[in-house]
């Protein structure tokens, strides 16, 4: 069944997803079961397939939507079982940059990946990054999809190094424009080309397997 669950999250559908999970749970299969081997192992698979192009952005909001929907039913069960989250992330589109969709796609695979994810939104200004680290934020991810609002990502990691958190948290960035070597010259942490590739560099900078 668990199998069954975690293809549809991979197909994107919403109906048996929901309708498996219930069957799970009232077949007394454990909720961290269902959330392991069947939610986010299929959401793991969405993310494969998206960093080798196999699946394009409809695909994986269709599975996320999936997902989302399984997640509303299986959630009071999670927190009746205590199951903590595998880490605490925050996400946001940097000051001056009003694009979403990269930053949404992140936001969703860390969810599938079973992180708890602050998403901060767009144009977001450094000391709204400051408190989300100060609020027990892990690993923040800084998005930009120009090449004009790129420096607003070093001045996120200055600000939190001169708030004295910068050694508490790990910074991942990424969007169009960003490189690598845009992250080395910053001071960040990891770059990820997609958001496949975030949900793998998150777990290594968190030494999360």
């Amino acid at each position: 069944m668990l199998d069954e669950l975690k293809e549809s999250i991979i197909r994107g559908d919403a109906k048996k997803a929901t309708e498996l999970v219930k069957k799970a749970l009232a077949e007394n299969i454990s909720v961290e079961e269902i959330l392991n081997e069947g939610l986010i192992a299929g959401m793991n698979v969405v993310g494969t397939k998206f960093k080798n192009n196999e699946f394009y952005v409809p695909e994986v909001l269709i599975a996320a939507r999936a997902m989302n929907q399984a997640m509303a039913i299986l959630q009071p069960e999670i927190a009746k079982a205590g199951i903590k989250a595998q880490a605490k992330v925050a996400i946001g589109t940097v000051k001056g940059d009003l694009h979403d969709i990269g930053k949404n796609l992140v936001a969703m695979m860390w969810k599938g990946a079973g992180f708890e994810v602050m998403d901060l939104g767009i144009d977001v200004l450094e000391d709204k990054f400051v408190e989300a680290a100060k609020n027990g934020a892990q690993l923040i991810g800084l998005s930009a999809l120009l090449t004009t609002t790129m420096p607003a990502m070093k001045d996120v990691i200055e600000k939190l190094k001169a708030e004295g958190l910068r050694d508490k948290v790990k910074i991942i960035i990424g969007g169009a424009p960003v490189t690598q070597a845009y992250a080395d010259e910053i001071g960040a942490d990891g770059y990820a080309p997609d958001a496949g590739s975030a949900v793998d560099k998150a777990k290594e900078l968190l030494g999360i397997k």
